[in-house]
């Protein structure tokens, strides 16, 4: 069974910095497109960033700059930096993956993490 899991999540004060991490096998990381999603209270989930096989990356608009995402093959790990944190960032986060990129982005992966949560205080 694919697993996903994510930890890091955590309180900061506006401004600082997360680095989230996504627990993944070596075949998921090597071969699958993967990403970063979060969800507010209230809100749709909201497509972030991915990463694909080539270690390409793309991101939304309203993270791009602040969010980085990459892999550590060492540590069978992605990883999602956030920088510059503010209010409107707080959030569940999740990563996903799926053989499908457009799947991926569509919010409709095959595999989801639990989640892990980030609040920023102003």
């Amino acid at each position: 069974q694919v697993q996903l899991v994510e930890s890091g999540g955590g309180s900061v004060q506006a401004g600082g910095s997360l680095r989230l991490s996504c627990a993944a096998s070596e075949y998921i990381l090597s071969n699958y497109y993967m990403g970063w999603f979060r969800q507010a209270p209230g809100k749709e989930r909201e497509w972030l960033g991915d990463i694909n096989k080539a270690d390409s990356t793309t991101y939304a608009d309203p993270v791009k700059g602040r969010f980085t995402i990459s892999k550590d093959y060492a540590k069978n790990s992605l990883h999602l930096q956030m920088n510059n944190l503010n209010a409107e960032d707080s959030a569940s986060y999740y990563c996903a993956a799926d053989f499908n990129r457009w799947a991926l982005r569509r919010g409709v992966p095959n595999v989801w993490g639990q989640g892990t949560q980030v609040t920023v205080s102003s």
